[in-house]
């Protein structure tokens, strides 16, 4: 499976794991070799292949030894992991996960496993950035939990997805041209890849169209907060517009977002801002848009769309 996949993007190749574990760190996803096997200085059976594709990271990882590794924290990315060889297992706190070759999983932000390595274990791995996954959401008119998206902790055989598994392929093998000369066409690949993540892992977003969310109350509410999107919306006006109790303003998101009132009102006003920044080419000035939305206290409101986005409404202007 992905045979000679990444073979023009080898960073080690005949190298110690604790090498392989540094730049592991630094470029993929934050984690902890525990393994007794490192200290023999003299083994050197690990490789790493990496590059970047998209604003994806591509690696293929095999440390060569029995090792036992422990991730606290991705630090707001997604991993997408395939065992092409061997085989690897997922200690969680209240389960394990052992899989074999064409055989994936997602890991979520924020989530403490330790994964333990066979010593002919090879894997590949997708980094994918929050901001890819948020976008989507956004895209599809869904909301993102406080918890932000996560995927459910469950294994699928590529095997029995062949569409996924001829587009890892595909996008493994444009990555490993060297010589890209259409960076235009990588985010297709991406986008799709995403969309295809989506489609095989259930996650914790809610669609706002399902037919469930339409009762009167609940659509009068969407209605005039998009219709007052810039405005300051207040849970009181919210109450009055369609004709109840704050509490039950506050009951209906909880049932239906699992957020509150205010927490949706800026989520919206934060997607509509983001989607003004990217498609009007005549928006030079970030500070103005934000007070055009209501957001006075500048500081606040670039952390709040960074923490949404992962990344400065600064940043998203440059890339347009």
């Amino acid at each position: 499976m992905f045979f000679n996949a990444l073979s023009n993007a080898v960073v080690f190749n005949q190298a110690h794991p604790l090498e392989v574990s540094d730049y592991i760190n630094s470029h993929i996803g934050h984690h902890t070799l525990l393994s007794e096997s490192v200290k023999n200085r003299k083994s050197l059976p690990s490789q790493l292949k990496h590059r970047n594709f998209a604003e994806l990271g591509l690696s293929s990882i095999r440390y060569g030894n029995e090792v036992k590794i422990h991730c606290a924290d991705l630090n707001d990315i997604y991993h997408f992991q395939v065992v092409t060889q061997g085989q690897c297992c997922w200690q969680f706190e209240e389960e394990s996960l052992l899989l074999k070759p064409g055989q994936a999983l997602m890991m979520n932000p924020h989530e403490n496993m330790d994964i333990s390595y066979s010593a002919d274990c090879e894997k590949v791995i997708v980094k994918v950035p929050q901001a890819f996954i948020n976008n989507l959401c956004l895209e599809q008119n869904k909301v993102i939990p406080n918890s932000g998206v996560l995927f459910e902790r469950k294994v699928i055989e590529l095997s029995k997805s062949l569409g996924f598994l001829s587009l890892m392929d595909a996008i493994l093998h444009e990555a490993n041209d060297s010589e890209i000369d259409c960076l235009q066409l990588q985010p297709p690949y991406r986008n799709l890849l995403i969309r295809k993540l989506f489609q095989q892992f259930d996650n914790n977003t809610q669609n706002s169209q399902d037919p469930e969310l339409n009762d009167r109350c609940f659509t009068t509410l969407l209605h005039h907060i998009e219709s007052n999107i810039k405005q300051d919306i207040s849970i009181e006006e919210l109450a009055n517009v369609a004709h109840i109790s704050v509490r039950k303003v506050y009951n209906i998101f909880a049932k239906h977002y699992h957020i509150t009132p205010k927490a949706f009102i800026k989520q919206s006003k934060l997607k509509h801002l983001r989607n003004e920044i990217v498609l009007k080419n005549d928006i030079r000035n970030v500070t103005e848009i934000a007070l055009d939305y209501g957001f006075l206290h500048l500081g606040r409101f670039s952390s709040d769309y960074k923490k949404m986005f992962s990344e400065l409404p600064s940043e998203t202007l440059k890339r347009r």
